[in-house]
């Protein structure tokens, strides 16, 4: 059985009389089935379950059907409420459309059906939800699998969580690295660029979206110029179109560009991104370097960690009122920029033993109002505590 942090407030919000539509949104393989069907056992209450998931096959008259089939055990319910959780949501055409008639005749009738919606495409659920069912849900992001979560429910230390990153659904495989890596290139990176981008969005040049998924995994932690990933593409086209298909990554849950940190100017889409993964496997899996490899490596085994830290901060700011950037000016940086509201954070991270001096958080301290300024790693807070504690904490 798996458990999530956000398991209870989910929960809570189920058992509570009809108000919102709750809409679960986040990437592929991440728990939103097993943790939707986990809410339906601990309701109580009459439930049905179905799944969009092959869209070619599917239709508004399907969403109309499982609808009525969650009426009909409203209607026998002993208790007056009942449960609809429609899966992969985004899939079915026009579904925010048919959703909010359906959603709309229920209240009207004083119907006490509840309705959880799940998707694996962030970007396409927000924009049925903003246009047609505005005042009617309630989002709850769903993020990658964190250190204490597989921690708590697999036994897995530190190290471990470095090198295969927070996939649940793969646990089972890390004793065969092959059969892992090829389970998170194709089960998971391949399905979800294929199904959920490549199928949902007009893209000109997928084998550029795909070339620049591998760029953004080899590069994580590391700043490129637009014209140096130009370098590294072919037919890369132009920044308009690279800075748009890094979206798309990070609204997958792929790989996000971050930006550089400059307080209250304005900020340019074509500055230099820093590349983050939302999750260290996508790193392992295609680097193709065993464990015993990465960790004889300082150097390699340093990015992985600070991967793994961006990571953690990435996914946190999801949903919340919270930024994530980094700062270079010459030869002097910050790993990351953590921003709320007029609060900034400075966090330098150290993954070794050495006595270390921190030039970049100075000279940012001089240029930009910090609030805290936080040294992860070496002889500061270790890696594996920071990795653990809410980022909302920090402020």
């Amino acid at each position: 059985m798996y458990t999530r942090q956000v398991f209870g407030t989910i929960l809570r919000r189920l058992v509570e009389p009809r108000g919102f539509i709750q809409v679960l949104s986040g990437p592929r393989q991440v728990g939103k089935t097993l943790l939707s069907k986990q809410l339906m056992d601990s309701v109580h209450i009459p439930s049905h379950y179905a799944s969009a998931d092959e869209p070619a096959l599917k239709s508004g008259s399907w969403l109309e059907q499982q609808w009525e089939v969650a009426r009909h055990k409203l209607k026998g319910s002993g208790s007056g409420d009942a449960l609809l959780v429609l899966d992969e949501i985004h899939k079915l055409p026009n579904w925010s459309e048919t959703v909010k008639r359906l959603w709309d005749e229920d209240s009207f009738h004083d119907r006490q059906l509840k309705v959880l919606l799940l998707g694996s495409s962030p970007l396409l659920i927000k924009s049925g939800l903003t246009e047609s069912l505005a005042g009617r849900f309630e989002l709850i992001p769903i993020t990658h699998w964190s250190y204490p979560e597989m921690r708590d429910a697999f036994g897995w230390d530190f190290q471990q969580y470095v090198y295969f990153g927070g996939y649940p659904g793969a646990v089972h495989l890390i004793n065969e690295l092959d059969r892992w890596t090829n389970y998170i290139k194709e089960s998971l990176i391949e399905t979800s660029i294929s199904r959920d981008i490549l199928l949902m969005t007009r893209i000109d040049k997928p084998a550029l979206l795909r070339r620049m998924f591998e760029l953004g995994c080899a590069y994580s932690g590391q700043v490129l110029a637009y014209q140096k990933i130009m370098g590294q593409l072919q037919d890369a086209g132009n920044t308009t179109t690279l800075a748009h298909y890094l979206n798309l990554l990070a609204n997958a849950g792929f790989v996000a560009g971050l930006q550089k940190y400059a307080g209250q100017q304005v900020r340019r889409r074509g500055s230099s991104p820093k590349f983050q993964v939302f999750n260290t496997a996508l790193m392992t899996a295609q680097a193709n370097i065993r464990f015993e490899e990465l960790v004889k490596n300082p150097d390699l085994w340093g990015r992985w960690v600070e991967s793994a830290v961006g990571g953690y901060l990435l996914n946190q700011t999801i949903g919340q009122d919270l930024s994530l950037y980094y700062w270079s000016k010459s030869n002097m940086e910050v790993d990351f920029v953590l921003v709320k509201g007029d609060q900034v954070i400075a966090i330098e991270i150290k993954s070794g033993a050495k006595r270390v001096t921190l030039p970049g958080i100075d000279a940012f301290s001089k240029e930009f109002n910090v609030a805290r300024k936080l040294l992860v790693g070496a002889r500061g807070i270790p890696v594996e505590e920071f990795l653990t504690i809410p980022v909302k904490d920090w402020f």
